[in-house]
């Protein structure tokens, strides 16, 4: 190649690369306006030989972001490792282990979850991600605060590195990629599966007939095997009582548990706030390894509504499905953690913020049984924990029935029952087409605290019936919305809002993809 035609090609990309920085320059100045710290995101990075400062595509900016965010968590991390290992020295510290070993476990999901975002950018999955690692970031500030512990200045600049990141992933997408999370299915389809025709690869009985006696024994075998392979690994639990705290973790993943139907095969415990626990770690049965699915069992918290925060499951799995199964507790039932997570056909009990988190979920041809609260306290349904705008989050009831359990039935004209309240600034939840009985409150809706989210929250309802669906005389908050037109529903379908239709004919679960 001649140096003419080289230095044609070499003017020809530089003249490329300056009219696509200019043509990025609305999204990124558009971008940056959704960060804490708008000057500092929008200022060139002066150059290292000396020339003129070297502007930032979105992308670079992007990558550049979740650089920064992974070093914060890694610093968040090692300062709770630092504090868990001198509180396991000297149980007198001002450190609290179980508070800290969340923490650790939570940052550690984190940066395993960070890592994929390098080369990736302006997409729902990069936004899931994230959201997640500022989720997981809050409930280790949460659980702290329980267990009356502060948190040095560390934790508090990761929000805001967290926060800016976000910001600069919320411009809008045009795809959504699955290539890290494909799943290579050998062994069937979660609609489908049962003992019979599928050989499952553990077989958990109480009365021996199966390889493993408890489901702990089960999940340390699979521990033990290592399972970071692609393809699909089934539990069977046969029916019973397993009285025992089950922690599924990031790095089993593509797990599959199936039991003998709702209330034939129960998990259950009693672990709660009061007795020492945090809301995170009380959970009966926990879930962090992306591609979960069960069907068929019942996940249960018997600490009773006395007991406060007592979680019967927590859910942290990106495309996450939950088939015919049943929750059962009091206050905080269904700890809708992160990621994306999609219920179909399962029964929720509770009483008070029962179904709650931050996940991108929906909850679809679901029986939510509200149940009997102790005498000074009211029912809220759901308590959403959306606390920046530019997270993809939010709880999504679809052609469900909210029904009194038997033990509220005769009195439930005693207590008041909402369909939620703001539990952080931003929380978002909708129910659509669904069926509410007379037992919600006519106003709807409940205050957390005051004000607090009023303005900034989303709450809205499309075309539900029943007694109790009347907006007549619900509140009048601006946040509040009464949905009227479909297009104004779309975002929060299955198609739009976990986009579903990607992932979800896998598991063989039927589903709406949209109304």
């Amino acid at each position: 190649m001649s140096a003419r035609v080289m230095h044609f090609f070499l003017l020809f990309a530089m003249i490329t690369h300056a009219l696509c920085l200019k043509l990025e320059e609305p999204m990124v100045t558009s971008a940056c306006a959704r960060a804490a710290h708008v000057d500092a995101c929008l200022t060139p990075t002066p150059s290292s030989d000396g020339g003129l400062p070297q502007l930032h595509t979105l992308a670079q900016m992007q990558q550049k972001a979740v650089r920064v965010v992974r070093d914060g968590v890694a610093r968040a991390r090692a300062w709770a490792s630092l504090g868990l290992d001198e509180s396991d020295r000297d149980r007198h510290v001002a450190y609290d282990g179980i508070a800290l070993g969340d923490c650790v476990q939570l940052y550690e999901d984190s940066e395993h979850r960070l890592r994929y975002l390098q080369g990736l950018h302006e997409h729902e999955d990069a936004r899931t991600w994230l959201s997640a690692s500022l989720t997981s970031h809050r409930t280790c500030l949460d659980g702290l605060r329980e267990r009356n512990c502060s948190a040095p200045q560390v934790m508090e600049n990761l929000t805001v590195l967290l926060t800016d990141a976000l910001a600069l992933y919320a411009w809008p997408t045009k795809k959504s990629y699955r290539q890290h999370w494909k799943q290579v299915e050998n062994l069937g389809l979660l609609g489908s599966w049962n003992a019979s025709s599928r050989k499952a690869d553990f077989v958990v009985a109480k009365d021996g007939s199966g390889n493993y006696k408890t489901i702990n024994e089960a999940v340390a075998a699979l521990a033990q095997r290592g399972h970071r392979r692609p393809y699909r690994v089934v539990i069977y639990v046969k029916s019973g009582v397993y009285v025992e705290n089950v922690e599924i973790d990031r790095d089993m993943k593509n797990v599959m548990f199936v039991g003998d139907g709702i209330d034939r095969t129960i998990v259950t415990g009693s672990q709660n706030v009061p007795d020492g626990s945090t809301t995170f770690r009380s959970a009966t049965f926990g879930v962090s390894g992306d591609g979960f699915w069960a069907r068929d069992m019942t996940f249960e918290n018997t600490a009773g509504p006395e007991k406060q925060q007592a979680v019967a499951l927590r859910v942290g799995s990106d495309l996450s499905v939950f088939y015919r199964c049943s929750f059962k507790g009091y206050q905080d039932t269904l700890l809708l953690h992160s990621q994306r997570q999609f219920y179909r056909d399962c029964h929720v009990y509770g009483t008070i913020d029962f179904i709650f988190g931050n996940a991108a979920a929906v909850l679809q041809n679901c029986d939510i049984y509200v149940r009997r609260p102790m005498g000074h306290q009211a029912n809220m349904i759901t308590a959403q924990g959306r606390s920046d705008p530019n997270e993809n989050t939010g709880i999504s009831v679809h052609e469900s029935r909210i029904r009194p359990a038997p033990d509220f039935q005769g009195v439930k004209g005693s207590f008041e029952t909402y369909l939620g309240r703001p539990w952080q600034k931003f929380s978002r939840t909708v129910f659509m087409k669904s069926d509410l009985d007379g037992l919600i409150n006519p106003k709807g809706w409940a205050q957390w605290s005051g004000n607090f989210g009023l303005d900034t929250l989303y709450f809205g309802e499309y075309m539900n019936t029943g007694t109790g669906a009347s907006t007549s005389r619900r509140v009048k908050w601006h946040g509040f919305h009464v949905l009227k037109d479909p297009q104004d529903t779309a975002p929060f379908t299955v198609s739009r809002f976990i986009q579903g239709e990607s992932w979800i004919p896998a598991t063989g679960v039927p589903f709406g993809p949209g109304l």
